[in-house]
């Protein structure tokens, strides 16, 4: 069972309201930013709720980050919040001072375990208007979150990284395999309980089960977008997004042209998620 806890008063955010006095206010409720945090198998996920102005209940949007999340899209979540939604940034497991040990499975629980508690009611949030949104590792879990969840309303991927893909080059190219481990050592700092080996061997475990194309037909018939980028070694588009774009017939795609953290077409980005949303959230 998860549910979304306050978290009271925390110095790195300075003075944080709890989150369980939100629906006591008035209907001119202004908009806020409470620190909050959430249960996944039996740790304790910080997160930072961007909340519209009003009283609610908000559509919101899940933003999930990156391996390891040095690009955490705080400016994505602002744009959202003035566009009306509420936005939801959060820590996995293992990351950034969270408890308990990093691995891409426990990215995909703690993804869900957070979607659960947005449901719970105790927050001003539209439990019927839930879009996940997510970068690099985050869009991986975006999509295989919303697959396994039929309730997930709208879904986006950006730079999304196919974990079935590179597992594949993995085993067929002792030197790409390599090349992983050594890319995944080098972001470890911020990270606990893990190695690049664990990760290129928890990754070649899970095989095709995590090949992103496959998941089309459980997405069918929801809104999907795929933003890929041009100038990104690290999910080349043409290895991590064309093949999604072939397989999910209905979805809206785009290329932009720039590198995986997308640096400069931020304010681009954030126009094409709002837009989506709007339309489909």
């Amino acid at each position: 069972m998860s549910q979304m806890v306050p978290l009271g008063s925390i110095a790195l955010y300075g003075d944080v309201e709890p989150i369980g006095t939100i629906t006591e206010r008035g209907p001119r409720m202004d908009a806020s930013t409470p620190a909050v945090t959430f249960d996944s198998h039996g740790e304790t996920l910080l997160g930072v709720l961007h909340l519209p102005a009003g009283a609610g209940p908000h559509p919101v949007v899940v933003v999930l980050h990156g391996f390891p999340g040095n690009e955490r899209n705080f400016d994505l979540a602002q744009a959202l919040r003035r566009a009306g939604y509420a936005a939801l940034v959060f820590h996995y497991r293992g990351s950034w001072g969270v408890g308990g040990s990093w691995s891409w499975r426990h990215v995909l629980e703690d993804t869900a375990a957070v979607v659960t508690a947005v449901r719970s009611g105790r927050h001003p949030l539209d439990a019927d208007r839930v879009a996940l949104v997510g970068h690099s590792l985050g869009g991986f879990a975006a999509l295989m979150t919303a697959a396994a969840d039929p309730a997930v309303a709208a879904v986006v991927s950006v730079a999304g990284f196919d974990f079935g893909v590179a597992a594949a080059a993995c085993r067929a190219d002792e030197h790409a395999r390599q090349a992983y481990v050594d890319a995944f050592d080098e972001d470890l700092l911020p990270l606990r309980g893990t190695s690049g080996a664990a990760l290129v061997a928890e990754m070649e475990a899970a095989g095709p089960a995590w090949r992103l194309a496959d998941l089309a037909p459980r997405l069918a018939g929801r809104p999907v977008l795929l933003i890929g980028t041009g100038r990104d070694p690290v999910t080349p588009a043409e290895l991590h997004h064309a093949p999604l774009v072939a397989a999910y017939r209905t979805a809206e795609h785009h290329v932009f042209p720039t590198d995986h953290a997308l640096s400069d077409h931020r304010l681009e980005l954030a126009r094409t998620v709002i837009d989506f949303l709007g339309r489909n959230l």
